[in-house]
């Protein structure tokens, strides 16, 4: 990939991002508030902003669940796929140790892969009718900061110098 191919992509990730969130944004901004304007959020979420709502909220919801539908399965699939065909390649190699080394790559990926796509889903793709709101907001503690915040130990983790020095740390406080 050159540079030019790499912009592009960055382009149209942002294009597709922006695209999808424009109309959920002009159906809300045309919506009716009253009563309360706090939100009981740690940030400002769409759920809790149509909870504020006086006015009928389902041409909003209905639009936001299928881009959500769209933008957040869409990718999910085509990571698992694509770790289905890797898992299949992994098995077809001959030595242990290779399966082994390749496969502990991966496995730190996938991991934080399901960890964010899975709270996205049941967060914007599962109807939230069941859902608790206090469930609702850790689930997405989970994808906002917990998951960035793991990426980087878990793949450091990998990492035998780190983990030999972690080691050391902990012997020695103990």
């Amino acid at each position: 990939m050159d540079q030019r191919f790499c912009i592009y992509l960055s382009l149209c990730v942002w294009l597709v991002g922006l695209m999808a969130t424009i109309g959920t944004i002009i159906l809300m901004s045309k919506l009716q508030f009253c009563g309360t304007t706090v939100i009981n959020h740690y940030f400002c979420d769409r759920e809790p902003i149509l909870s504020l709502s006086c006015s009928d909220t389902t041409e909003v919801r209905v639009q936001a669940l299928v881009f959500s539908f769209f933008i957040t399965l869409w990718p999910f699939v085509a990571i698992i796929w694509s770790y289905v065909r890797i898992i299949l390649t992994i098995l077809k190699m001959t030595t242990l140790i290779e399966r082994h080394k390749t496969f502990s790559t991966c496995s730190s990926h996938l991991i934080v892969v399901c960890m964010y796509y899975g709270t996205l889903i049941i967060m914007y793709v599962v109807p939230s009718s069941g859902q608790s709101f206090i469930v609702s907001k850790l689930l997405s503690l989970l994808y906002v900061a917990v998951t960035p915040l793991l990426n980087p130990i878990i793949y450091s983790l990998r990492n035998l110098e780190l983990r030999n020095a972690l080691k050391t740390y902990v012997r020695k406080i103990l």
